[in-house]
C-alpha cells in the first residue's frame, strides 16, 4: 500500500516536493520581546491552537520588521497567524474576555469580525517557494 501511494504521488509530481515559505511581517510598534508566527493547514485550529499548527517560530524584531522562514512546506493550503510577544512570556496575552492585549496579524491581512480572523479569509496556496507579507494590526 505504501509503495502504491509513493508511486501515485510520484506520478502527480508531488513526491519529495517541498517549498520554502518566507513571511515578512511589518508594523511592529517597537522591537521589544519577539514575534511569534504559526503556520496552519487546519481551519479548526486557526488561529489560536498553536499546538495543532504545522510549524511555529519565534524571531527577533528588527526595526519594526520580523522575517519568518518555514522550510520543507508541502504543497497545500495554509494560513499564518502572528503576534507580538512584547513582554517575552511566550504566549499571547489577552484580557478577561479573550481580546488580545498584544498586536496580531494574519496572512492576507485578514481581520476578524467579533472574534479572530477566519481561515477562509487568511488562506493561501503553496505550490512552490513563496514569500508573503503581513501588516500587524
Amino acid at each position: 500500500m505504501r509503495v502504491l501511494a509513493c508511486l501515485l504521488l510520484a506520478g502527480l509530481g508531488l513526491l519529495g516536493q517541498s517549498a520554502t515559505l518566507t513571511v515578512n511581517v511589518k508594523g511592529f510598534s517597537n522591537d521589544k520581546g519577539s514575534a511569534m508566527a504559526a503556520l496552519y493547514d487546519d481551519a479548526g485550529a486557526y488561529p489560536t491552537k498553536e499546538a495543532k499548527s504545522k510549524d511555529k517560530q519565534m524571531v527577533k524584531i528588527v526595526q519594526g520588521v520580523a522575517v519568518f522562514t518555514f522550510k520543507g512546506v508541502a504543497p497545500g493550503t495554509y494560513a499564518v497567524a502572528v503576534y507580538h510577544d512584547e513582554n517575552g512570556n511566550g504566549k499571547m496575552d489577552t484580557n478577561f474576555i479573550g481580546i488580545p492585549k498584544e498586536r496580531t496579524g494574519a496572512s492576507n491581512d485578514a481581520k476578524g469580525k467579533m472574534g479572530p480572523p477566519k481561515f477562509q479569509d487568511a488562506k493561501f496556496v503553496v505550490s512552490g517557494d513563496l514569500a508573503i507579507s503581513i501588516a500587524m494590526q
